[in-house]
């Protein structure tokens, strides 16, 4: 893994900042969140699906 420190400008590389988001996500949001944006993904996924 690139180590942010290493770079002159201070960059991270989209690794680091989906980490850092992903762990920034999952301390504001609960169980419910992720139950629900899940359901949501599942319907459309199968509303795709019946299309095809």
């Amino acid at each position: 893994m690139t180590n942010n420190r290493n770079k002159k400008d201070g960059s991270m590389t989209v690794e680091e900042a989906g980490r850092k988001g992903g762990e920034a996500t999952s301390r504001n949001h609960d169980k419910e969140f992720y139950q629900e944006i899940g359901r949501k993904g599942g319907e459309t996924r199968s509303k795709q699906r019946d299309k095809d």
